[in-house]
């Protein structure tokens, strides 16, 4: 069952509730400080629950392109290759 975008699946409890469930969610949550991807809530022999969890991945965000890398230039040269018009004009 999906609750707050978290697929949440109940094994061996017949009378939890959602209330319940939301409870355990902001437990993990305020515990780990991320979001839960997946919860399994197991009943156990003796009263009490196991509680299993998964995080979610963290999105990547790829940097932007932006063609070349940027090289740093000192002021008045030029990149290799290329001649200032000034050399330019004395070899024609």
């Amino acid at each position: 069952m999906i609750v707050n975008d978290i697929n949440v699946t109940v094994n061996g409890l017949s009378d939890i509730t959602r209330m319940r469930w939301r409870d355990y969610i902001a437990y993990i949550e305020g515990q780990t400080h991320e979001k839960l991807d997946r919860l399994s809530i197991t009943g156990t022999d003796d009263g009490r629950v196991t509680l299993g969890y998964e995080m979610r991945q963290p999105k990547f965000e790829r940097p932007p392109h932006h063609g070349y890398p940027s090289v740093p230039r000192i002021a008045g040269t030029t990149p290799a290759g290329r001649g200032t018009r000034a050399c330019q004009a004395r070899t024609h």
